[in-house]
């Protein structure tokens, strides 16, 4: 390999680099740059890439995603070209205009990792401990308004939460199909329900399988899970489900093969003036208690 050679695969390594490295503040801008009133598209776009948390920070899948990606691109621009990239680097550092092109770099590293550490820690500073019962829950006080929402229930009427009005909502996302976390988390909005009886909230029960729960199977979905009056299961035409979903944060992630997804338990309690107050992952002592603090 001639010298020309080895020179120009260095400067591809190079700039292999900085595309990497480019692409990576990119994607964490995107993820963690706050963005008061953020509009919708830049939320359902972050919550298609990374999912999100009630406090606004990516799922699990998201960090791994945000840390993994660019680890697996450097570790392959590594296997690649490692030996033409530590030779360019070294060159680079040999001029003052590399130097400076560097230490630059290390600056914008370093501002964006500490600019993350603080939106983390900022998050987590939104969240309180609340222990009034079960000895433990989290609640995290939201106070913002709730997303739009208008979908169909089991009855085929068109419900919206504007409807509800003046009452306590909890609103909570599960799927038919699901045998462990949905039946759990609707028996206790339900049982939260009835021992808030005297407050008259309402549960609405959103479905993250609007390709299965169809607006047609939803009364038989109600029977199951034993939904009384209050209680409506919500479906629709499957765009509008995913919108309705991706408005309200939802993470999920569907198995093509099986249909079965992953995702976990939220359920949010809405105020009778209809804000978003708290956001908890069930117990019915917790969503109790969350009731009666309105």
């Amino acid at each position: 390999m001639t010298s020309g050679s080895s020179g120009g695969q260095g400067r591809v390594a190079l700039l292999a680099l900085y595309v990497i490295v480019l692409t990576t503040v990119a994607w964490w801008a995107l993820a963690l740059w706050p963005v008061p009133g953020a509009p919708e598209w830049l939320a359902r776009t972050r919550a298609l890439c990374f999912g999100s948390t009630p406090d606004g920070l990516p799922h699990a899948g998201g960090w791994i995603l945000l840390v993994g990606q660019p680890i697996g691109m450097l570790a392959v621009l590594l296997t690649v070209w490692g030996g033409e990239l530590q030779a360019a680097l070294g060159a680079l550092s040999r001029k003052v205009a590399g130097r400076a092109l560097l230490g630059g770099t290390a600056v914008l590293l370093l501002t964006g990792a500490t600019l993350a550490a603080g939106r983390v820690r900022a998050a987590d500073g939104d969240t309180k401990p609340f222990d009034p019962v079960a000895g433990g829950e989290v609640l995290t006080r939201i106070n913002d308004p709730a997303p739009a929402l208008r979908l169909v229930d089991q009855h085929g009427d068109s419900v919206s939460l504007s409807d509800f009005q003046g009452r306590p909502v909890l609103v909570t996302f599960a799927y038919a199909h699901c045998e462990t976390v949905c039946p759990l988390v609707v028996h206790e909005a339900l049982a939260a329900q009835q021992a808030t009886a005297d407050l008259q909230p309402a549960v609405i029960i959103v479905t993250l399988d609007p390709w299965r729960d169809t607006p047609a199977r939803l009364p038989s979905i109600a029977e199951g899970w034993e939904l009384g009056a209050d209680a409506r299961v919500l479906s629709g035409q499957v765009d509008a489900v995913e919108r309705v979903l991706s408005n309200w944060r939802i993470p999920r992630v569907r198995n093509e093969a099986s249909g079965d997804l992953s995702h976990p338990a939220i359920v949010y309690v809405v105020s009778p003036t209809g804000r978003l107050t708290y956001a908890l992952q069930g117990g019915v002592a917790a969503l109790t208690e969350a009731i009666r603090s309105l």
